[in-house]
């Protein structure tokens, strides 16, 4: 059982680590960061609500399955290295969008991003279901 000021600061922190995530990941190719850095911190969000409020608190507001999220990201991931030969380049090549300012390595990251932040949540709230269970 945790807390009150535990529960109750848990939002808030949570939103302040997605914010968090949310700049390491757009600032992967500047700085280091990027999607895998980024998933991570998001995944903590996840984890500091599921310690304050329980894993069913958090599959409720995620509404979608952590490992179909990890699943939708690893496609994106694979079909942002396809464009490369879709173009007749290897596998994986960063593809620009004219503007130059968004294009493959961007979705690549992105990808990763979701899947990083799928698999982790994931398996937290498995570990944490397991262990609202034991009590």
């Amino acid at each position: 059982m945790s807390t009150l000021i535990f529960r109750s600061m848990a939002p808030v922190l949570g939103v302040a680590l997605m914010v968090v995530s949310l700049l390491v990941l757009l600032g992967g190719h500047n700085a280091p960061g990027g999607g895998f850095a980024g998933g991570l911190i998001a995944a903590a969000a996840a984890i500091v609500y599921a310690m304050a409020r329980g894993s069913e608190a958090v599959r409720r507001l995620l509404r979608i399955e952590p490992l179909g999220i990890a699943g939708v990201g690893g496609l994106i991931a694979v079909l942002s290295g396809l464009s490369g030969p879709a173009t007749g380049r290897p596998f994986l090549t960063g593809l620009w969008l004219p503007i130059g300012v968004f294009g493959t390595p961007g979705l690549f990251d992105i990808g990763i991003y979701l899947v990083v932040f799928g698999a982790v949540t994931g398996l937290a709230l498995a570990l944490e279901a397991d262990g609202e269970g034991a009590s």
